[in-house]
């Protein structure tokens, strides 16, 4: 399909979303014969990848991202609005966000994915969340919190209680969270809080299959488990939780669990923007694409990374970075196409492998048929990681804190800023009112 757009006016493309998928279809578009705008409701992209470790005390906020403006800041094709997009006027091609409309000619959203509560009872109200920076931080208070909490709590029971984390989810960003807490805690915490007795804490992983992330071969499920025992994590596979409350999770075999920290990392859907706005989407929220990652009956529009239901072959392909930055590539070589009147391309996913880091020298890597697991795993995915951050200044600062950690077995960042961050549950062991914990 041509776009009419006279002599001279270029095609206008719009991005909505800045993360892998948005960012690296700007990052091809950059300096070719269209207009590109990017719109997020932040002004920076966050390495997700390494998320859990800024709950977990290891890496700063700042560590893992990089202002979106500074990536294209010698690009004049591109332009960046700092918005939320609430709602695409398929029509007259326009978006409506907080702050204007924003008309296209081509569209690719890359809205991203949120949090899945499946709509299990208390949930959104009584868990912490790790999507986001904010959510991120937030849990890193409150688990800090709940420490110093502990150190004065004379009531066993309620003392316990402060000292269980609960993990919901055996995926990637559950074990790796399970891993990095436990190591936060039996090393530099273990030393902060001396009048604790340590015996009493627990981490606690639930997951409702029979399996730990179910998408790595045998070998790295296998490892998996086992260095997750090793290190004192109380692993519980078919564990479904039925509900959640401010101090408890029931779970089906009706051995609830008194706690103040549940961390929800159980499942995500797509972000409500596609169906909001009209488009057809599955019951996970995610817009099912065809074969040129293009709505049905919408050829100027594309859908890309969490929010694509894409199909690779049979199997729909995961929710993960690879699958974002390799659909946003090809997305914006398909527009360079089909803007001048040639037919985009099919979408072709290369699998390069997976990865999984479960603490110090412990990692599982697939690549192919070829698994690794141990310490050479984990210096692959060392090398992988901070090969793949944004900025020279963000690498720099993940390797010092890395070293840091792993030479002196400490964390640099367990402080409680800003103690007055809003969270997403109810109670917050940072309020400065602990009435919760009596």
């Amino acid at each position: 399909m041509v776009v009419n757009r006279g002599e001279n006016k270029r095609p206008k493309v719009v991005i909505i979303g800045a993360g892998f998928g948005g960012l690296w279809a700007a990052r091809t578009l950059a300096n070719k014969p269209v207009e590109v705008v990017v719109i997020d409701h932040n002004n920076y992209h966050t390495f997700l990848a390494l998320l859990y470790q800024v709950a977990a005390a290891e890496l700063e906020a700042e560590d893992i991202a990089y202002p979106v403006r500074s990536v294209f800041w010698d690009t004049p094709n591109i332009d960046f609005i700092l918005a939320h997009a609430r709602r695409i006027d398929l029509q007259n091609r326009t978006i409506q966000t907080d702050s204007e409309t924003v008309s296209y000619d081509y569209l690719i959203i890359a809205a991203g994915s949120i949090t899945s509560s499946f709509g299990i009872p208390g949930v959104d109200d009584h868990s912490f969340f790790l999507k986001t920076l904010e959510e991120a931080i937030v849990l890193k208070n409150h688990i800090i919190c709940c420490f110093e909490a502990a150190a004065r709590q004379t009531d066993k029971v309620s003392r316990r209680s402060l000292l269980t984390f609960v993990i919901v989810g055996g995926g990637a960003t559950g074990v790796e969270y399970a891993g990095a807490l436990t190591e936060l805690i039996n090393g530099p915490l273990v030393k902060d809080y001396p009048t604790i007795d340590f015996s009493m804490v627990r981490i606690i992983l639930l997951e409702a299959n029979d399996r730990l992330v179910a998408n790595m071969p045998e070998t790295v499920r296998l490892y998996t488990l086992k260095k997750l025992k090793a290190m004192g994590v109380d692993v519980r596979l078919g564990a479904k939780v039925a509900q959640v409350s401010s101090d408890l999770v029931v779970i089906n075999d009706n051995n609830n669990i008194l706690t103040k920290t549940v961390v929800w990392t159980a499942g995500v859907r797509g972000e409500p923007l596609a169906g909001i706005s009209g488009i057809p989407v599955t019951k996970d929220g995610r817009v099912t694409v065809n074969k040129s990652l293009q709505v049905p009956n919408h050829p100027e529009i594309y859908v890309i990374g969490d929010l694509a239901e894409i199909y690779d072959e049979k199997l729909v392909l995961p929710m993960v970075a690879q699958v974002a930055i390799q659909s946003g590539i090809a997305t914006a070589q398909n527009i360079l196409w089909q803007a001048y009147g040639k037919e985009p391309q099919h979408f072709h996913y290369s699998d390069r492998g997976s990865m999984i880091t479960i603490g110090r020298k412990a990692a599982g890597v697939a690549i192919g048929s070829r698994t690794f697991t141990g310490f050479f795993a984990w210096v692959m995915w060392l090398v992988i990681h901070l090969f793949n951050l944004i900025g020279f200044r963000n690498r720099v600062m993940v390797l010092i804190n890395w070293a840091w950690d792993y030479l002196l077995y400490e964390r640099a960042v367990r402080f409680v800023f800003p103690s007055e961050m809003p969270s997403v549950p109810q109670a917050s062991s940072c309020r400065a009112k602990r009435d919760s914990y009596q």
